[in-house]
């Protein structure tokens, strides 16, 4: 497809590797010379320098003949004005990065279609609700859910104590013969492998495994982690994701209390006033001296959201240090993920990933239902529909022959999820959850 990106920032550069990868004609437009270069010398896309809400350079970028357009600036007006005359240009299909509630509540006057936009794009809400579900597990550094929640997909840290080190994933199968799961991807050292059964697992890894949502909690004992529910959580950071996540929060069935820090007073003071169940503190949540005065060690979980990354991994690593259960910081450069388990850190989010994940999977058509790139390793969740002339449908997993890299994870049958195992069939029209290395996908999604 020829797929025309507006902005050259974090997010349409994430994109624009990851869809060139996968053999798409891509080509990036912005007016930043620094950006663009960045792209050129990285990247196998096209790139021109323009401004976005010029017909002259949209028609220039080729608008009029693409099939998708991904208006993924940093600023919603721009984006919004793209996408409209992107759309007058008789683009097939407009996809937008909105950061704003407005256009998506039911209130408001004007609707995404009226500006010419298909698809809003709120990488902001995906984060927080990641953050939110890291909470619910508490040992979990990731956490997926599946087939509408029936199915999570979880990673988890085997630390110096955990009784699965030296073990090979069959002999862990055996110990737990008692529950199905597929242990999907290991990461190791900043590499992602695909398991085989005598994969053995070392100290530090971290390995992602698929279950039941109702088994989960046994495999997270089974490797030594304490999976004690969190109920007393402190936000740093009284950004939109830290306001969503407090929200989110206080309208679970469960019992929570939340401490937000917010170091603008007149932000602080206007968020006291909507979150009425939220106890909101005006101070710099980077100062330790403030951080114990209002308990942190008394929490169980930190999370550091500000727009200051490295402030966030700070906060969170004085978190741990004071014996905090649960740490997440939000980090602008994806690259910071890998590290942070490395360093100390329970879990990282970035919301360029979010939004580029988003993205994608709206740009996948056909029989890929969905794409989702994990945070910290470079492994990829597809979800596609078997067709009737697949080679795959009617045969005993064990018995075919899968592309090198990739795995598959669960199999959904007539609404029913099920653990894919060796003697499990694929029959037409089921989705299929699959774990691939980037370089596997397209193989992968020529056999379905």
């Amino acid at each position: 497809m020829k797929i025309v990106i507006i902005g050259a920032g974090e997010v349409g550069y994430y994109l624009g590797g990851l869809l060139s990868k996968n053999q798409h004609d891509v080509i990036i437009l912005d007016r930043d010379k620094e950006a663009l270069s960045r792209v050129s010398e990285k990247l196998d896309v096209l790139t021109l320098e323009g401004n976005a809400t010029s017909g002259k350079d949209l028609i220039e970028a080729g608008v009029d003949t693409a099939d998708i357009v991904v208006a993924a600036t940093s600023i919603d007006e721009v984006n919004m004005i793209a996408a409209m005359m992107s759309k007058r240009l008789g683009v097939k299909q407009v996809i937008a990065r909105v950061r704003s509630n407005e256009l998506s509540s039911p209130n408001s006057p004007i609707k995404p279609s009226d500006l010419g936009i298909d698809v809003v794009i709120h990488p902001e809400y995906s984060v927080a609700l990641d953050i939110v579900q890291l909470l619910k597990r508490a040992a979990a550094s990731d956490v997926l859910n599946i087939a509408g929640g029936t199915m999570q997909l979880v990673g988890i840290k085997i630390d110096s104590k955990s009784p699965l080190i030296g073990k090979t994933l069959i002999e862990y199968t055996q110990d737990m013969a008692s529950t199905v799961f597929r242990v999907v991807a290991v990461a190791r050292g900043g590499f992602t492998i695909i398991p085989k059964g005598d994969t053995k697992l070392q100290k530090n890894d971290q390995f992602f495994v698929l279950a039941k949502s109702s088994d989960v909690k046994t495999i997270i004992k089974s490797t030594g982690h304490d999976e004690r529910s969190l109920s007393k959580v402190m936000i740093a950071g009284g950004s939109r994701i830290g306001e969503m996540i407090a929200e989110m929060l206080m309208e679970d069935t469960k019992d929570w209390r939340v401490k937000l820090i917010e170091p603008d007073y007149d932000k602080a003071y206007e968020l006291a006033e909507n979150l009425r169940d939220v106890l909101v503190l005006n101070g710099n949540p980077a100062d330790p001296d403030l951080l114990v005065s209002e308990g942190i060690d008394d929490m169980d979980a930190f999370i550091s959201v500000t727009e200051d990354e490295e402030s966030n991994i700070i906060s969170c690593l004085m978190a741990k240090h004071l014996e905090v259960r649960k740490t997440v910081a939000l980090v602008s450069k994806p690259s910071y993920i890998p590290l942070s388990q490395t360093i100390g850190l329970d879990a990282a989010v970035n919301v360029k990933q979010s939004a580029s994940n988003e993205i994608h999977r709206h740009v996948r058509q056909g029989r890929v239902l969905a794409v989702t790139a994990l945070h910290g390793i470079d492994a990829e969740v597809l979800e596609l529909i078997a067709s009737g002339n697949s080679k795959l449908i009617n045969k005993p997993l064990h018995t075919l022959r899968f592309p090198k890299g990739s795995v598959v994870g669960g199999i959904i049958h007539e609404g029913q999820a099920e653990i894919a195992v060796g003697t499990s069939v694929i029959r037409e029209n089921d989705r299929v959850i699959l774990f691939c290395l980037p370089d596997a996908i397209e193989e992968v999604t020529k056999c379905f």
